[in-house]
């Protein structure tokens, strides 16, 4: 999987996700909300739900607009422990 984090501005490039850094947060906490950036393909997205699932997480994925535009928009993931 090849995640990149939503971007802050317009202009940057996207962050690449790590699978490790995203566990570490959720057993610090008992859910988080992650915003992944429009670049990620819905397979690889999938990939982690399925991920995730496989230990017994809950995980929701929404796809947020934030312009008018039809590249306008990030992914929201809902994990929960």
């Amino acid at each position: 999987m090849d995640l990149k984090f939503a971007r802050t501005d317009v202009t940057t490039k996207p962050k690449k996700a790590e699978l490790e850094k995203i566990e570490a947060t959720l057993e610090k906490q008992e859910s988080a909300i992650f915003y992944f950036d429009r670049e990620n393909s819905h397979k690889d997205l999938l990939a982690l739900q399925d991920f995730f699932e496989a230990k017994g997480k809950s995980f929701y994925m929404n796809e947020v607009k934030y312009g008018l535009a039809d590249n306008e928009y990030m992914y929201q993931v809902h994990i929960i422990n």
